[in-house]
């Protein structure tokens, strides 16, 4: 029989690519591969068998999944060959979910997995001890989690691991990213459109993928879509997306050995030509690259009847085949065959050592795919080359006084980051890097492209093959290949438009998830780049996109995880966003998030003090504050860009109508400084918290996004009960930016009235203002209607000259 090929590919043939010998050893080590996850899975003592199978040997609670761990072993055996015949640099990624006791299994008969973990030895001990710590309370869980060496991706969360693989073989030119995908997984929406991320993928100065969809049949109880095409329709599907897809199919090992090592090598002789011919020519042309289709059994070489139900093949064989084996003596008995049909006194010596022939296999040193660097980004971080952002910094005599694009102000900082970095950091976006000002970089690099580029392409598009800014209408693809890309060592921002930045939150979540595992829990994982996020496009700007584009909600989302892991920054001015930013690139193990807005907006402070007030976090604004030290009367808080410039300006009115009273001014850069000190370690002390916004005085906080955050954060303070949050309330349409900011009672206007109902003594005494404030909310929204844009007063309005 020979394997199926697409046309125009060398056909795989059955011919004999391992001699007997090799056959032999390979098939033997994966027989110890997948014996090993059946005992990680069942067995809490006897780990080889030496004495027939007792209830007591079995885990009280058999967690784990089975049915795709032979198939994932399998290839890991047969990409080991590979590596060591043409000294390949490879890593492995796991897609199918719960896939690590394959990972684990290598990971460990690789000797790796004993280097880091010196309790759990190679020998009989050793494995009881690794066999213990499966899928149990506080130990390892069924993924492929940041404790598992090797591992880049957990796979807990299906779609992502194509993305992934690319964003780590980017500017990694010798690296071969193999990627196992579940047929499950590939039912997802991000990874239906990761597929084509081989249209980014430069043969030059990049590594290649190679993706392996593993086709076992069945998902936790369904059929899956791929595995129930016709073989035309699937690989016509792969061509499609440009692809050159090698099917490999069938359940007998000795012939499944032969048409995987023969499909395997000719896969990685494909992508060594594909590179030396774009090396030597220096033409980035977008080649076919290669993938695997492998078609095995779900549960594969596992008991293939229970009960009298099939398991081998069919969705039984999913998570624990055989249940019930303390209680069930039939049970016991399938369970005890099973894992005697893998012959464990042919594989582990009288110590429980792999035996030599068998411990030779596998690849040496840094080769081996549990032990590469590239998945443990942190050994090959370099620090980037940054250029001083003072002198990117917009000049600044007097506060509110002029215009930036805070945005396009750090678009001028980012290029040059780029310039100083082009093999280390590249810049991520929806096809929104211009929209969002982030155009400067522009400069130094056009947008990554190796599908068809076209003579108009150049009036404008600014694409080409050799481009570092990656841009796919893609919010999952994008945020998968960046964070690829900071797993193995390097740099990078996302940015995107606030309204659907939530398209990620899930994979926010994971990776989130990931960094506190790695950061608390695996210190021998060295620190990686942090995940920069840069929002803009803001809710409070979004006068022709209206209503869909208005939400602000991501920050409720990353409040949700670990304190030592997240960072919310929302810079007031263009010279506090450079400030931030310079700070986020150089931090490592974090998720930063950093709301900046795109359209100008006033500079309050000059670069030093910006400098001053971001290493602050917060801080009261002297020259926006009239309490000369005292105790103010109202405090006025602010944080976001927008929201600064409402406050700002309700608090020149009441300044102008009510010159006795006290105003304190306070601006918050770093949103958890508003949490206590024992919530976050950015969060003020009780004291500190209290000196900035009082024990008892009313607190008029004008927030950028849903006003429960801030109560969310505030509310074991002291004055708890006078902090009043304007945020974001849901109201909007097509409206001008004041007309938004008055539906929402974010406007100056708004706050003014809030100050004069919660200050005492004012409610009579300012009655008169409070009407006029009223008249002007009524002739700002009959102008905005009547005109379409706001009065040249609000628009061009400026802190007064004092």
């Amino acid at each position: 029989m020979t394997s199926r090929h697409p046309a125009g590919a060398q056909p795989i043939t059955d011919a004999a690519a391992l001699g007997a010998d090799e056959l032999g050893r390979i098939d033997a080590y994966w027989r110890a591969c997948n014996y090993l996850c059946a005992g990680m899975i069942y067995l809490r003592d006897n780990p080889l068998l030496r004495a027939p199978l007792r209830p007591e040997h079995f885990k009280r609670r058999l967690l784990g999944h089975w049915g795709s761990d032979p198939g994932q072993t399998f290839t890991w055996v047969h990409l080991n060959r590979a590596i060591r015949k043409y000294d390949l640099d490879m890593i492995y990624l796991s897609g199918p979910g719960h896939g690590a006791p394959a990972v684990i299994a290598n990971c460990y008969l690789e000797g790796t997995y004993s280097e880091v973990y010196t309790d759990k030895s190679q020998d009989e001990a050793g494995l009881l001890k690794l066999f213990r710590a499966f899928s149990f309370p506080g130990q390892l869980g069924s993924h492929c989690t940041p404790e598992v060496p090797g591992s880049i991706h957990e796979g807990g969360e299906l779609g992502y691991s194509v993305s992934h693989a690319f964003g780590a073989a980017f500017d990694n030119p010798d690296l071969i990213v193999s990627v196992v995908v579940g047929d499950g997984e590939a039912e997802t929406g991000p990874l239906a459109t990761s597929w084509h991320s081989n249209k980014f993928l430069n043969p030059i100065r990049d590594g290649a993928v190679l993706p392996i969809l593993h086709l076992n049949g069945y998902k936790i109880a369904n059929p899956t879509l791929l595995s129930r095409i016709t073989p035309q329709e699937l690989e016509d599907l792969f061509k499609g997306y440009g692809w050159t897809p090698y099917l490999v199919e069938g359940d007998a090992p000795s012939l499944m050995h032969q048409r995987m090592a023969a499909t395997v090598d000719a896969c990685v002789r494909q992508i060594r030509a594909i590179r030396a011919e774009a090396r030597r020519t220096g033409e980035p042309k977008r080649p076919r690259w290669p993938m695997i289709i492998l078609r095995s059994p779900k549960g594969w070489t596992g008991p293939k009847e229970v009960d009298g139900h099939r398991v081998e093949g069919s969705w039984r064989a999913h998570q624990v085949p055989v249940p019930d084996v303390q209680s069930n003596p039939e049970h016991l008995r399938i369970v005890e065959q099973w894992m005697r049909s893998y012959r464990p006194e042919e594989l582990f010596d009288e110590h429980g050592t792999l035996v030599a022939e068998l411990r030779d296999l596998p690849p040496k040193g840094a080769r081996r795919m549990s032990a590469n660097p590239h998945a443990n980004g942190g050994k090959l971080y370099k620090r980037l080359d940054l250029p001083g952002f003072r002198d990117y910094a917009v000049p600044s005599s007097s506060p509110g006084t002029k215009s930036a694009s805070p945005t396009a102000t750090l678009g001028k900082f980012l290029r040059d980051v780029m310039r100083r970095n082009m093999n280390n950091f590249r810049l991520f976006s929806p096809d929104e890097n211009a929209s969002n000002r982030l155009q400067g970089v522009y400069e130094v690099s056009s947008k990554t492209w190796l599908a068809e580029i076209r003579p108009e392409d150049a009036d404008g598009t600014d694409i080409s093959p050799d481009g570092r800014v990656m841009e796919m209408l893609s919010e999952h693809t994008l945020e998968g290949w960046l964070e690829g890309y900071l797993l193995t060592g390097r740099h990078g921002i996302f940015n995107t438009y606030e309204a659907f930045v939530h398209i990620i939150d899930s994979m926010y979540n994971q990776h989130a998830k990931w960094l506190e595992k790695a950061k608390l829990q695996s210190a021998w994982r060295p620190p990686i780049a942090s995940l920069n996020l840069l929002i803009s496009s803001l809710v409070w700007r979004q006068d022709h996109n209206g209503f869909t584009h208005q939400d602000p909600g991501f920050l409720d989302l990353v409040s949700n995880k670990s304190a030592e892991i997240t960072r919310i920054y929302l810079p007031p001015d263009a010279n506090c966003l450079l400030s931030v930013v310079d700070h986020c690139l150089r931090s490592m193990d974090y998720v930063n998030v950093i709301v900046a807005d795109k359209q100008l907006h006033l500079v309050y402070l000059d670069i030093e003090a910006a400098i001053d007030h971001c290493t602050k976090g917060i801080g009261i604004w002297k020259w926006a504050s009239n309490d000369g030290g005292e105790d103010p009367d109202v405090v006025i808080a602010s944080a976001g860009d927008i929201l600064t410039r409402e406050a700002l300006a309700a608090v020149a009115i009441l300044r102008q109508h009510f010159p006795d009273m006290k105003i304190r001014f306070v601006n918050v850069v770093d949103l958890y400084r508003l949490q206590p000190d024992t919530e976050h370690p950015h969060g003020l002390s009780d004291k500190d918290f209290d000196s900035l916004f009082t024990k008892n005085k009313p607190v008029i906080f004008n927030f950028h996004g849903y006003p429960w955050l801030i109560h969310k954060f505030t509310y074991r303070r002291a004055n708890h009960a006078n902090i009043h949050v304007r945020g974001y309330k849901e109201k909007g349409n097509i409206n001008t930016p004041l007309e938004l900011a008055i539906k929402n009672q974010v406007d100056r206007f708004n706050l003014a009235i809030d100050v004069i109902d919660r200050v005492p003594g004012l409610q009579g005494h300012g009655a008169h203002l409070k009407e006029w404030l009223k008249d002007q909310i009524v002739a700002n929204l009959l102008y905005a209607d009547t005109e379409g844009i706001d009065k040249p007063e609000i628009r061009n309005w400026q802190w007064p000259a004092t």
